[in-house]
């Protein structure tokens, strides 16, 4: 099924165009269909940045086993070569 689209008009300078229309060219495409790419591109890089925030503040929130941390840093001088 096709979604509707809607015309956004985008200023850009002509080395911008220049480079998205070669980039275009030898991706076979054009570059509507380039942009609609980089802006999918774009939403999923915003997405995926938010859920690492929030993966990010989860840990931040849970804090950490002393136990652990003084095993892993045991284990970590154990592993490490003696200079």
């Amino acid at each position: 099924m096709t979604m509707p689209r809607r015309q956004v008009l985008v200023q850009l300078d002509d080395e911008l165009v220049s480079q998205l229309d070669r980039i275009a060219r030898e991706h076979g495409t054009n570059r509507s269909e380039l942009l609609r790419q980089g802006a999918l591109a774009v939403i999923s890089a915003d997405s995926d940045r938010s859920a690492d925030n929030a993966l990010q503040a989860s840990y931040r929130m849970t804090p950490q086993d002393p136990a652990i941390v003084e095993s892993a840093r045991r284990l970590a001088a154990e592993t490490m070569p003696a200079w």
